[in-house]
């Protein structure tokens, strides 16, 4: 018999942008029910190392309900029982997972609930173009008490990980803003879970 020939792992390859055809969903942001009176907005651009906006990027979002529990809730993939076909959200259940894709423009937006004060952030993976492997951070938000756990995690980096409220002529109570930067001067912190 042979002697076994030891192989070496197989090399990443790099992300998309083709993931952007089939991953994003109908209501991928919605991660709230429908009309809730206590839904924020979390919203921003991603941007590459020069500052330029990314186009085709593809964020996925998990979080805990306010009452701290994970389990979520169905509705991301729900489907017709007789048909098969996607019926989306049932828009009534809070699911705590959303995945958007950035627009033209960088932009991207989440509508959810606020996380609890134990675990007061979003957990964000990105795809983007160029990177190998996904990267992850989060998005710690504003006012829930998160700010000590960030100096804990990156030091003065960790404002790089605050999803600021929003103030001032026109803004709309419960809208912060998180952009991502995937390298430079404001390089966002992305954490290592290996």
């Amino acid at each position: 018999m042979p002697e076994p020939v030891a192989l070496d792992p197989t090399p990443s390859q790099t992300v998309g942008p083709f993931y952007g055809y089939a991953l994003p969903f109908p209501g991928g942001g919605e991660i709230a029910p429908t009309g809730h009176p206590g839904a924020i907005t979390v919203h921003g651009y991603v941007y590459d190392g020069h500052g330029e906006p990314v186009p085709d990027a593809l964020l996925e979002f998990w979080q805990a309900a306010p009452d701290g529990s994970l389990a979520g809730g169905a509705g991301s993939w729900r489907r017709d029982a007789a048909s098969g076909g996607f019926l989306g959200r049932d828009g009534i259940g809070f699911t705590g997972f959303g995945r958007v894709a950035t627009g033209a423009d960088g932009h991207w937006s989440v509508r959810t609930l606020p996380p609890p004060p134990a675990a007061p952030y979003l957990a964000v993976c990105l795809f983007a173009r160029g990177l190998s492997r996904h990267l992850f951070t989060r998005a710690y938000v504003e006012g829930l008490g998160g700010e000590g756990e960030l100096k804990g995690l990156a030091g003065e980096r960790g404002e790089t990980m605050l999803a600021r409220r929003e103030s001032g002529a026109g803004a709309r109570e419960g809208l912060f803003r998180f952009d991502i930067h995937l390298q430079g001067e404001k390089e966002t912190v992305f954490l290592d879970f290996g």
